[in-house]
């Protein structure tokens, strides 16, 4: 691997990205390792067929992105004359202790959570895309509603920024009462361990889907979560209530292992069965496939 290509992939690794100071700066980052790494990637058969475009280089308006010809290549061409195609956008942040775990990743769910987050209220206000921020927890917490002008990525960053992860988790009861403030359709991303009822849950996201906005899920886990690997006797404390337990986890290892894969099937297949995409990131993984998930959904909507 050159030096250029370890240089925007370190902007992409939550462990490097995490240890930058503001969120601003880490949002630009991964952005912009982002762009570079796929203008990198190999072309498949693919030929621009405009003269009026030219490939993305590092520092372009992502707003004169051309996403029809992204839609068939996935690789970002600027276009002389700029489309409208700005979108209504809503990024919605799980703020609950429960994010606050880190086990053997690098960071935890939240700081990954939050850093995502950062990422796409970036390049969705380079878009012009209209942006709201909703973090809630067994409640909404805040709620800046969608704004395209030059302020508000400002405003987004410093309320995410000053946001911690703090109480239970109701996203069933927080994504009711964010159907009430969604009164155009649009494009809502949710970030979340998910970690509460999922019948619940489901009826939530579907009134979200039934109110004609389109839906990106990101389930955010830590790996040991996944594949509960302790080896030795553990005191298990939930991060929400307090509550304490002792176990052999060995003893039990297979039993959560099933019990938690079915439990992600069940939001899996439930996401799928209503057109929801659905995402499932470990806090170890590049910042760039939960990115191309979202400018590929993004792509189908203009």
């Amino acid at each position: 691997m050159s030096s250029s290509d370890q240089s925007y992939r370190k902007y992409l690794d939550p462990d490097f990205v995490s240890k930058l100071k503001s969120i601003e700066l880490k949002a630009r980052l991964v952005v912009e390792g982002f762009m570079v790494g796929l203008h990198k990637s190999p072309y498949h058969g693919f030929s621009v067929e405009f003269s009026q475009h030219r490939p993305y280089m590092q520092g372009d308006p992502i707003k004169n992105i051309d996403w029809k010809v992204y839609a068939k290549s996935e690789k970002f061409y600027i276009k002389q004359f700029e489309e409208e195609t700005n979108l209504l956008s809503h990024v919605i942040l799980d703020v609950s202790k429960s994010m606050a775990y880190k086990g053997n990743g690098p960071i935890s769910k939240y700081e990954y959570a939050s850093i995502l987050a950062s990422a796409l209220m970036y390049i969705m206000i380079g878009q012009q895309d209209a942006t709201g921020f909703i973090s809630y927890s067994d409640k909404i917490k805040s709620y800046i509603p969608p704004r395209s002008n030059k302020m508000q990525l400002k405003n987004l960053l410093n309320e995410l920024a000053e946001t911690k992860p703090d109480d239970a988790t109701e996203t069933a009861k927080s994504l009711n009462s964010v159907s009430e403030k969604i009164n155009r359709r649009g494009l809502v991303v949710i970030i979340s361990d998910f970690f509460d009822n999922i019948e619940e849950i489901m009826n939530a996201l579907k009134r979200l889907h039934f109110r004609k906005n389109e839906i990106l899920v990101f389930q955010i886990l830590d790996p040991v979560e996944k594949n509960f690997s302790f080896d030795r006797e553990s005191i298990f404390v939930d991060m929400e209530t307090g509550e304490e337990m002792n176990s052999q986890p060995r003893q039990i290892q297979k039993a959560y292992q099933d019990a938690f894969a079915e439990f992600m099937k069940e939001l899996k297949t439930g996401c799928l069965n209503f057109g929801i995409d659905y995402n499932c990131i470990d806090t170890t993984t590049p910042f760039d496939k939960a990115l191309l998930s979202y400018f590929r959904k993004r792509s189908k909507l203009i």
